[in-house]
This record gives structure tokens, sequence and C-alpha cells, in this order.
């Protein structure tokens, strides 16, 4: 009868030794297989941060990283539903993997950016894992989120005295921004949907960062109207020169 495996999601911040906390390290030297996401040769340098990372920390060599190929996301059917089957193939295919790695039993790492509560679906997919009929434990370790980054790198506290914080994402900005939300974090917005608010709310200001605890971090702060074609020209060099961007904004109205 095969044991039941012990499955960490770690929370790794930036990449970076430096962001992780002491809890985190202790979890990454407990685990015996990490399972990284391969998600093609634009991206692969992610994989290589994981690595290294793995490699400074961890102070034994008993351990092993499989990348496992990521299923393609669809594009029709519509976005959630899209999401989910793709969530289900990651499920599936990351089953598969755990079965044939660590069959009487172990330890399994997953790796996640920033801090897996937080637009991550890490939890998510390990939930569903155990659903497909893997036995397993699962332990969350909290990181350093890229907001948390965004807002020290700028010197700035996320809410103003006695004010509402809204997080939302690029695709919901358009449809949902009002200044009665107060101060807005945006996550996960590959086209600037904070363009689309620039002739209806042309008082914002925007507090954004790209690459955020990494050697190519990039920062902008001012007049959304005014700094918004630097922040464009900043990440077309960006992803130019790495095949990918990963950033995140504040939008603050007038007080």
């Amino acid at each position: 009868m095969s044991r039941s495996i012990r499955v960490l999601v770690i929370g790794i911040g930036s990449g970076q030794p430096e962001h992780l906390t002491g809890e985190a390290a202790e979890a990454l030297n407990a685990v015996d297989v990490f399972l990284v996401a391969d998600k093609g040769t634009a991206k692969h340098d992610l994989v290589a941060l994981r690595t290294a990372l793995c490699e400074t920390v961890i102070e034994h060599d008993r351990y092993r990283v499989v990348e496992v190929p990521d299923p393609e996301r669809e594009s029709g059917g519509g976005y959630e539903a899209g999401v989910r089957e793709w969530h289900a193939a990651r499920a599936a295919a990351y089953a598969e993997v755990i079965r044939t790695e660590v069959p009487d039993g172990g330890t399994v790492g997953f790796l996640a950016w920033g801090d897996p509560a937080l637009y991550d679906s890490t939890i998510r997919i390990v939930e569903s894992v155990a659903a497909l009929g893997v036995d397993l434990e699962l332990t969350v370790v909290p990181g350093i989120s890229s907001v948390q980054l965004l807002a020290a790198r700028h010197r700035i506290v996320l809410n103003r005295v006695g004010q509402p914080v809204h997080l939302t994402t690029g695709r919901r900005l358009a449809e949902e921004y009002s200044p009665a939300l107060g101060d807005v974090v945006v996550m996960l917005d590959g086209d600037l949907a904070c363009a689309g608010l620039v002739a209806e709310h042309p008082d914002l200001t925007i507090y954004w960062g790209a690459q955020l605890g990494l050697p190519d971090e990039a920062l902008v702060a001012g007049p959304l109207a005014e700094v918004l074609p630097e922040i464009r020209t900043v990440r077309a060099a960006i992803r130019e020169q790495r095949g990918w961007v990963m950033d995140s904004y504040l939008l603050r109205p007038k007080s």
C-alpha cells in the first residue's frame, strides 16, 4: 500500500534567495521532487531561475527537478471555461508525473511566483490532482508578492488613511473601474488596460513596476496620461529582451 504524498506549495517571491522567508527556505530543503512547468523556449529562463534558487538555498543534493510540459490553453469557449480546461489538463499531467516519480510516498514541491494566495493557480491545480485519486497532503507556504514589492519599490502605502484597496486584473479593469473603489492594484494586464481610463479619468496617478525583484526591474510613476508612453516603451524593451513581462501597478485617484 503506497504512502500519502506530501505536497508543498512554496511562495518564492521574485525567485531571489533574499525574498524567501525562513519557512520557505526550510520547506525547500524538505522537498524530494520539484515539479516545474515547462512553458517553452520564450519563458525557459523562469525555469532557470527556479533551478538556481534551489541550488543556492537547498543544503543537500538529494532532490530532483522535473520539468512538465505545460498544456496549451485553448482560446475558444470563453475565458473562464478555457482556464478550467487548462487547469484540468495541467492537473492530469502533474498527477501522471507524481505517480511515476514518487510512487511510494515522498515530498513534492511546487514553486509559486510571489505568493500562492494571490492570482496563482497552483493550489487549485494541486486540489484537482487530489481529485484524480492521488493521495496527498497539502501545505502552503506564503511568499512576498509582486504587490508588496511594488509598494516597497515606490515607497508608498497601498491604501490611504481609512480607504479601501481594490485588487483586480487588466481584463476586468475597464468594466469595473470607479474612483469610489479607492486605490486599485492591477495584475495580469498584458495590454495596459489602464490606457482606456485616461479620457474619463485624467487625474489618475500610476505606480508601475515590471520584473520586480529581478536584475532588469523597471519602475515608472506619475500622472497616467503623461507617463503611459514611457511605460509602453519600457515594457516593449523588456519583452524584446526577455520574451515575457511580469508587471503590476497601482492606480490612485486624485484625493
